[in-house]
């Protein structure tokens, strides 16, 4: 059992940078693919980037690179989001999960991770 506990959102202007951070509880944090996926109202919730426990794969959209960087920290079993020059499209909740098996590989697909934090809101203004 994982959980999963998202801080570092805000309300934010435009072009202005945040570090999303996930902490997780429970034991080999290490072992676990994690991802980022955010909702913003009205809109289905989407991937924004994974790792692989190995720490050496990444994924990131086409339309989010460049500006989003994914890490973690297994000594400290946080993953990290660094978002910068914000835009209003990046209002959303930002939500970390991991992935349902061991040492499973980055992927975008929701259906491949099990654990959820509530998530952390991001608003973004002009």
């Amino acid at each position: 059992q994982v959980q999963l506990v998202e801080s570092g959102g805000g309300s934010v202007q435009t072009g202005e940078s945040l570090r999303l951070s996930c902490r997780a509880q429970g034991p080999n944090f290490d072992r676990y693919a994690m991802a980022w996926f955010r909702q913003a109202p009205g809109k289905q919730r989407e991937a924004v980037s994974c790792i692989r426990w190995t720490n050496d794969i990444t994924y990131y959209p086409e339309s989010l690179k460049g500006r989003f960087t994914i890490s973690r920290d297994n000594d400290k079993n946080t993953l990290y989001l660094q978002i910068n020059n914000l835009t209003p499209d990046d209002t959303a909740m930002y939500y970390c999960a991991a992935s349902k098996y061991s040492y499973g590989d980055c992927r975008s697909r929701q259906d491949n991770y099990l654990y959820w934090g509530q998530g952390t809101q991001v608003t973004v203004s002009s």
